[in-house]
């Protein structure tokens, strides 16, 4: 038959799983890295997967295609739901997960040998792009939201920074497509009590800041913020 069905931009397609998360009849599949139309008839043309894309990779067209079949829709949602969750994308490093952490001294005298720097990530995954909107972890959750090259730059970032945070990270100089949206949806939807922006001292980290800055007023939120700043040399200048 002949209707309005999805068409996917595979050169555009950057592979986040985005529009895989938003089509919750399940008709987008991520293979091999990109998104994929592999149910034409789990498609029921409205496009909840358009505005997810932060690509624009995603557009509608008329051509002939099968018929949407709710039927079989409803019994791949219930098949899913009784399956352990994860992540659209498929690699098994990105199921969402909570780290628990127990108490760990934070420092030890000179006189003995140094103590190992204990992990202080309170979640999985981490990437701005790759975290769940919906998370339990963001419940309460005081948010870090850091540039890539800050926790290589300043030696304590794990103490100092993620301990007691949970973290999203991110560099809009490399990523494609705006953070804005992603983090808007996390602050709208979740219970975040502040959030912490660390950022290196180089312009393009301005990138971040801002999408966060814009995430808060879009969220409707008086949500408290601040902005921390690190030297190319591993120093906090504000």
């Amino acid at each position: 038959m002949l209707r309005k069905i999805i068409k996917i931009d595979e050169e555009k397609c950057n592979g986040c799983g985005a529009c895989a998360a938003a089509c919750h009849e399940g008709a987008i599949e991520m293979v091999n890295g990109k998104a994929k139309l592999t149910r034409e008839d789990y498609c029921d043309g409205l496009g909840d997967c358009l505005p997810a894309c932060p690509t624009n990779a995603i557009t509608f067209e008329l051509r002939e295609a099968p018929a949407y079949d709710e039927e079989a829709v409803r019994r791949s949602q219930a098949k899913k739901a009784a399956a352990p969750a994860k992540l659209p994308c498929g690699c098994p490093g990105t199921q969402s997960k909570t780290i628990r952490r127990e108490p760990s001294p934070m420092t030890r005298p000179a006189s003995f040998a140094p103590a190992q720097i204990t992990s202080q990530l309170q979640q999985w995954p981490c990437q701005i792009k790759l975290v769940p909107v919906n998370a339990p972890y963001f419940d309460g959750a005081n948010l870090l939201v850091a540039a890539d090259c800050t926790a290589f730059a300043y030696g304590n970032f794990h103490n100092e920074f993620i301990r007691n945070h949970i973290t999203l990270i991110g560099c809009p100089k490399l990523d494609e497509g705006d953070y804005a949206e992603k983090l808007t949806a996390i602050l709208a939807k979740n219970n975040i009590r502040s959030v912490k922006i660390v950022r290196m001292e180089v312009p393009c980290c301005g990138g971040l800041e801002n999408a966060v800055k814009r995430a808060l007023q879009a969220s409707g939120k008086f949500i408290p913020w601040q902005v921390v700043t690190i030297s190319t040399d591993g120093k906090i200048l504000e």
